[in-house]
């Protein structure tokens, strides 16, 4: 199934206000990709277990491993739609599913008494498992591809005052990779508006129901408001029980990341714990490893790449190779910060003359187009290059590979207290603010994003960021 009949599908049930048929779509092309990954895997297996002469048993199990590969994928809910397309999950699910075919065969081979290759059954899982991942992240991409486009969307109702609402619509226009588009509203509080955000307000909170019929709506987000109590939010589940639309109950917290949140029942009440960010203690000892290894293999690997700029900067207009600046690290103590040169000599003192054009909302200073920056400078940027050299910092333990945005000391002294809360880890190379628009991004959302990272950052969202970052890199958009 190719893009062009997702797309042509998904623009034709908008129109004609139908469910649309993407989903559907979709899914399948999962699944013929894991039936391509895992006939990929069986031959492999075959050829590099057996060569040219395999064994009747094992043909006959390759031949079934795409459909054992599929029955395992649909056990663990690897094609729920709830999880295709976004976060996580998904790939967790894949895991999931190698994991459990792999002890299901090994058990049945010991059952029967007929003990499996081990080879055969390394190489193949080894090679189905990393194989669908990959085809799943290239069916994801493209996926992502068309929502940004507006396509292959999930059609939300959204239900809460106003001002929840409009920063509901702000959040998945600004992400729509999640492929969720708030078409109507249904609001409390008895609000006399006609739309938010562009977004028609079409009734209030016993109007849902109707609406979402109306819309053909695939999902209901409720807001948090008191309107919205435990037995009309029950009521409502029971009328979207009719009609199978996913209802999405939204709390009173804002970038709380689901490893931190836990459901417990008590007296009848549904409560939602909040774990404590893991701010301290074994998981920050790995990351200061992680970050220190990874570091040093970094600069080994970079200092041709590093000695070469190091000289096209020196010979470009003799000044020095290196930029230091005084910054701000974990609990608020400084540090000096190494980059490549990337301005003039005397950029620091060219400063005053140009605060007027800051093009920036907030406590930082940017414009597109600082007549401080050299030729080669701009190019250093556009890629990050110049930022190479904070790998010497993450090295002596000042920084970290990814946290929030290394801050001036009088940027600091101009923080709410709030955003005084970025303090408390250690700043990074790289961060949410750099794999989410750099510096396109305003003050109050470059915030919003470092303060997500400190609330929930964990190893995996680390590497997750790092190889968002290369693909930042390549495209070297919002750098300047």
């Amino acid at each position: 199934m190719s893009d062009s009949v997702v797309v042509v599908n998904d623009r034709a049930d908008r129109v004609l206000g139908r469910p649309a048929t993407w989903p559907r779509a979709y899914r399948r092309q999962v699944a013929v990709a894991d039936v391509a990954v895992a006939v990929t895997a069986a031959v492999a297996a075959i050829g590099l277990r057996f060569g040219a002469h395999p064994n009747d048993r094992y043909l006959v199990l390759s031949a079934l491993l795409p459909a054992l590969w599929l029955i395992a994928l649909r056990v663990v809910g690897g094609y729920e739609m709830r999880f295709l397309g976004t976060g996580s999950e998904e790939f967790r699910r894949v895991l999931n599913a190698g994991a459990c075919l792999t002890t299901a065969l090994s058990l049945i081979s010991y059952a029967v008494n007929n003990e499996l290759s081990r080879a055969y059954l390394l190489i193949s899982m080894l090679v189905i498992v990393l194989l669908d991942l990959l085809a799943r992240l290239a069916l994801r991409k493209r996926l992502h591809r068309s929502r940004a486009a507006g396509l292959c969307m999930s059609t939300v109702v959204a239900v809460g005052h106003e001002a929840a609402v409009a920063d509901l619509i702000s959040e998945l226009r600004r992400e729509p990779h999640h492929g969720l588009e708030v078409v109507a509203a249904c609001l409390a509080g008895g609000a006399e508006v006609t739309e938010v955000a562009g977004v028609p307000v079409v009734g209030d909170l016993g109007d849902t129901a109707d609406v979402v019929r109306r819309c053909n709506a695939g999902t209901v987000a409720v807001l948090s408001c008191p309107e919205m109590n435990g037995v009309r939010l029950r009521q409502l589940a029971w009328e979207l029980e009719k009609t199978g639309t996913d209802l999405c109950v939204a709390p009173a917290l804002l970038d709380v990341a689901g490893p931190r949140t836990t459901i417990r029942p008590a007296a009848g009440l549904t409560l939602l714990h909040v774990d404590h960010p893991q701010l301290s203690g074994p998981r920050q000892v790995l990351k200061d490893l992680f970050d220190r290894c990874a570091a040093a293999l970094a600069l080994v690997l970079l200092s041709p790449l590093m000695t070469a700029i190091a000289v096209a900067v020196k010979l470009s207009d003799g000044g020095p190779a290196l930029f230091t600046q005084t910054r701000v690290g974990k609990d608020g103590e400084v540090f000096k910060i190494y980059k490549f040169r990337t301005m003039v000599v005397d950029a620091e003192k060219r400063l005053a003359e140009l605060r007027e054009k800051n093009e920036n909302d907030g406590v930082l200073f940017k414009i597109r187009r600082d007549p401080r920056i050299t030729a080669i400078g701009g190019h250093l940027r556009k890629w990050s290059l110049d930022e190479i050299p904070q790998l010497m910092n993450v090295l002596l333990g000042q920084m970290s590979l990814v946290g929030p945005r290394p801050a001036l000391p009088e940027e600091t002294a101009r923080y709410a207290d709030d955003v005084r809360r970025r303090l408390v880890v250690k700043p990074g190379i790289t961060g949410l603010w750099q794999v989410s628009g750099r510096s396109n991004l305003s003050w109050d959302e470059s915030v919003r994003l470092d303060l997500r990272y400190v609330e929930n950052w964990s190893l995996a969202l680390d590497i997750q960021i790092l190889w968002k970052t290369i693909g930042a890199m390549f495209y070297g958009s919002g750098a300047y």
